[in-house]
């Protein structure tokens, strides 16, 4: 198994509309005198590469500490996709994973938007993890319908990733 790394540098990485940049403070330096190098910063929790829980749309649901880890390691489908997804699509991507055996964890790469019906296949096709470089799996001026028939299935969402050089 080859691990690689898909997430963003946080400093420079891509933020959801309207949320803070990150941004850091320097409390301490060595080449000031101090004893030690000591940094603060601030960031929304949704910035760059982020992972969503059912908590973020859903009242009572999980929290991103009470997800399975399973969810987050082990074998991926990588799709590569442009433009707003059909459910055809969907299913496309689900047949795909499913040949290659490894079906429950699925990143899609490319400008991708995941519809209300492409969503609803991937919740009825019980995948663990869904991944897009977007910094929101559902359309940016309206996430939340997208969000809620994933996360309704307890699907960890990862957004904000940065597939470009995984084969």
């Amino acid at each position: 198994m080859k691990i690689y790394d898909i997430s963003q540098e946080v400093f420079s990485c891509k933020v959801y509309p309207g949320d803070p940049k990150p941004s850091a403070q320097t409390l301490s330096a060595t080449e000031k005198g101090d004893i030690c190098n000591l940094t603060a910063f601030s960031m929304c929790a949704h910035n760059g590469t982020h992972a969503d829980a059912p908590a973020h749309f859903i009242r009572g649901g999980k929290t991103v500490d009470q997800l399975p880890p399973q969810a987050f390691v082990g074998d991926c489908w990588l799709a590569h996709h442009t433009g707003c997804m059909t459910g055809r699509q969907a299913a496309d991507i689900m047949a795909r994973a499913q040949a290659a055996g490894v079906p429950q964890r699925i990143l899609i790469a490319g400008d991708s938007v995941i519809t209300a019906e492409a969503a609803t296949v991937f919740a009825q096709g019980k995948i663990l993890l869904i991944g897009v470089e977007s910094q929101s799996v559902g359309p940016l001026d309206a996430p939340m319908e997208v969000h809620k028939i994933l996360l309704s299935q307890e699907i960890v969402l990862l957004e904000g990733l940065v597939l470009t050089d995984i084969p």
